[in-house]
């Protein structure tokens, strides 16, 4: 049986989880009663934070080049439907997500924002301590980056130094788990065949497909995308790094399917985590 807590805030996952686009795909009805915090006064709060074990929040790029056929808001779009979804399958304290990080491959377009890998680091720390303060001593960062790893992994290594653990996706390895040959597109990471379908799947009406081409820099070792065919990076003239034109949205389903499944079974085994001590 639930708690008193988990019925009284079961109304929260209903009234709160606005979706972040009208062409969603219908998500199933919540299983458990997740609460946003941003929604609560300070006293319901307390009490939401006495009752959860784990806090989530997002990290998704509401200002970050996603070529020419998707905007700037991909990755913010991404984690918010991911967050709602996760929300739906484990009882968490939703945080809103972060919209700023670390990103400082895609500079050279405009748009794009990036703060630095200490400043990102630091923020996750502080918003972890913070909650500590009431309790919490278990969270997980929905990560939607890869250049924003390196960071996590400093901070979470900073915060179990002391009594807090944190957990966070790692998308590269997620990806791992992908059926073999979904993807036909001979490589890249950014706005290409996988992040394309995504978006498909999640919001097509924010997809553009007339304007996606294939931009693939084959170079080793370069870091970042340039527009400079003679820069140090690699080269992208559209922003794109990899091949969005073999994108579908069948494709994203089984990429959105398999990402929310993961992350649902990194959130239960860190509520777990601890259980009963």
């Amino acid at each position: 049986m639930r708690s008193k807590i988990h019925s009284a805030f079961a109304l929260f996952i209903f009234s709160t989880s606005v979706p972040v686009s009208a062409g969603l795909p219908r998500a199933p009805a919540p299983k458990v009663a997740s609460v946003a915090l941003e929604n609560l006064t300070w006293r319901e709060a307390e009490k939401a934070l006495a009752s959860y074990s784990v806090v989530l929040f997002a990290v998704g790029a509401k200002t970050k080049e996603h070529g020419p056929h998707l905007p700037l808001k991909t990755d913010y779009v991404m984690a918010e439907y991911l967050k709602d979804r996760v929300a739906r399958e484990v009882p968490v304290v939703e945080l809103p997500t972060l919209e700023y990080a670390y990103y400082p491959s895609f500079l050279e377009y405009p748009g794009s924002v990036s703060i630095g890998p200490e400043a990102f680091k630091d923020t996750v720390i502080d918003i972890c301590r913070s909650l500590r303060r009431y309790g919490i001593r278990k969270f997980y960062v929905l990560n939607t980056g890869i250049s924003t790893l390196p960071p996590l992994q400093a901070a979470s290594e900073e915060l179990a130094k002391t009594d807090v653990t944190m957990r966070y996706l790692n998308l590269l390895e997620t990806d791992k788990k992908l059926p073999a040959g979904l993807l036909k597109q001979d490589g890249g990471t950014h706005a290409d065949e996988a992040e394309t379908s995504m978006m498909l799947y999640i919001a097509p009406e924010l997809v553009d497909m007339s304007k996606a081409v294939k931009d693939y820099d084959t170079r080793p070792g370069r870091k970042g995308l340039t527009r400079d065919p003679k820069g140090a990076g690699t080269y992208s003239p559209s922003g794109i790094w990899g091949d969005p034109t073999l994108a579908t949205k069948e494709k994203g389903r089984v990429i959105v399917e398999k990402t929310v499944e993961e992350i649902v079974r990194q959130v239960r085994e860190l509520i777990n985590l601890y259980a009963g001590k």
